[in-house]
C-alpha cells in the first residue's frame, strides 16, 4: 500500500526498535522519512536505506527540538506526520521505594518532556498546512498497573496519554489528529536486555498475554502507519492498543 505517498514523516527514535520498524514501513507506505535519534551510525544507516534525512537531536533539549522540525520543513517544505517515540527504560528506575529522584527525573525528561517539546514544535507546521498526523508512544502501563513496577516510566507513560488524548481534542476542527499509541512488550534490544538481566521479571510478564508472545517491532510500526494514513482519518485523542489482548484479559489461555 501508499497509504503516505507524498507526504513527509519524522520519526524520533528511529535508529532502532519500534522507530527503525516505523521508518521502514513508512517508507513503504510513500513516505519521505526524517530520522531523529542520539544514535548517529544507527540513524544515518536508518536514513540511508530508506533514502531519507537524519537529524542528530536530543529530544530532551528544546532548541534541538525546534531545530529537528525546522530542518525537516525546510528540507522538503512539509511535515505531515510525526511519531513521537523516542523513550528509555533503564534499571534503574524500579520500585518507588527503590528509585531515586535522578532516576525519575531522567526518565520523566526523555518519555514525557520530549513528547511535550516535539508536540509544541511539529503543530504549528501542521497547523499552517491544515492537516497532520501526531502518534505518540505510551504504553499499555498507562491504562493498567504492574507489581513489576518501573515507577517514572508507568509514570511517565501515563502523562503521554493524558496529553496526547488532551491535544486530540484540543486540534481536531483544525485538522491535526493526536493519538496515543499503547504497545504491550515488544521484541525490541531494550526489552531483551532488560529481560535478560531478569528472567524472572520476564517470565512474570509473558503469562499475562492471551496470544502468548511479545509483540514484534514490525506489528508496532503496522499501527502506526494505520494512524499516521487517512485511514485513521476519524481516530483523534485515542488510547490505541496494541497489546496482545493484554488490557482486556482477566484470566489467560492455559
Amino acid at each position: 500500500m501508499k497509504r503516505l505517498e507524498g507526504r513527509v514523516a519524522v520519526v524520533t527514535g528511529g535508529a532502532s526498535g519500534i522507530g527503525l520498524a516505523t521508518v521502514r514501513r513508512f517508507a513503504q507506505e510513500g513516505a519521505t522519512v526524517v530520522v531523529a535519534d542520539l544514535d548517529e551510525s544507527g540513524g544515518k544507516a536508518a536514513a540511508g536505506e530508506v533514502g531519507g534525512l537524519f537529524v542528530r537531536v536530543d529530544v530532551t533539549a528544546e532548541e534541538e527540538v525546534k531545530a529537528l522540525y525546522a530542518t525537516a520543513h525546510d528540507a522538503y517544505g512539509r511535515v505531515d506526520v510525526a511519531f513521537n517515540n523516542a523513550g528509555i527504560s533503564p534499571p534503574d528506575d524500579d520500585s518507588i521505594l527503590e528509585t531515586g529522584l535522578d532516576a525519575w527525573k531522567r526518565v520523566q525528561d526523555v518519555n514525557l518532556t520530549s513528547v511535550y517539546l516535539c508536540c509544541k514544535y511539529v503543530l504549528p507546521y501542521m497547523r499552517a498546512q491544515g492537516k497532520g498526523s501526531i502518534i505518540n508512544t505510551a504504553s499499555f502501563v498507562a491504562v493498567m498497573g504492574a507489581a513489576t513496577s518501573q515507577i517514572s516510566y508507568t509514570a511517565s507513560k501515563g502523562g503521554v496519554l493524558a496529553m496526547s488524548r488532551e491535544l486530540g481534542v484540543q486540534f481536531a476542527r483544525e485538522g491535526i489528529r493526536v493519538n496515543a499509541l499503547c504497545p504491550g512488550p515488544v521484541s525490541t534490544p531494550l526489552l531483551q536486555e532488560l529481560f535478560a538481566k531478569d528472567a524472572e521479571r520476564a517470565a512474570r510478564r509473558l503469562v499475562h498475554i492471551p496470544v502468548g508472545r511479545f509483540a514484534e517491532a514490525s506489528e508496532i510500526a503496522a499501527a502506526v502507519a494505520f494512524l499516521a494514513s487517512d485511514d485513521a482519518s476519524f481516530v483523534t485523542a485515542s488510547e490505541f492498543l496494541v497489546d496482545g489482548g493484554i488490557s482486556g484479559a482477566y484470566v489467560t489461555p492455559v
